[in-house]
């Protein structure tokens, strides 16, 4: 299992075809950085990743998100899009959580069954 701190990275896709995508990346794995996330935000260049984390709510956001949840070895488990307001339920298999603008996921190939990896800056 990957021990992050807070700070900055690079998310590699592992899509389907063989095709590779690199995001920008924010890590957060302090409960303060976790907490706030992408509250009080008008967008996000790239991506956050939660960890650990295996639920997230979108109360006091002001857009709407996609949400991937990653297992241990960083496979996507499902992929959502939340609008503000919402609780997500808690997916029991999920150890991170990666959140994006609404629609940026499918453009980077993070569905169910990719696997993704993690480079920190």
């Amino acid at each position: 299992m990957a021990h992050w701190r807070d700070g900055r990275g690079t998310l590699v896709v592992h899509g389907g075809g063989g095709e590779v995508t690199a995001v920008p990346l924010e890590i957060a794995t302090s409960y303060r950085a976790r907490s706030k996330g992408l509250l009080g935000r008008d967008g996000l260049d790239g991506a956050i990743l939660l960890s650990p984390a295996n639920s997230i709510h979108t109360f006091r956001m002001r857009m709407p998100i996609d949400v991937a949840y990653l297992d241990r070895r960083l496979t996507v488990i499902a992929v959502r899009t939340m609008p503000p307001g919402r609780l997500g339920l808690p997916r029991l298999r999920s150890r991170h959580v990666l959140e994006a603008e609404a629609g940026a996921m499918a453009g980077w190939g993070v569905e169910a069954g990719a696997r993704v990896d993690v480079e920190v800056e």
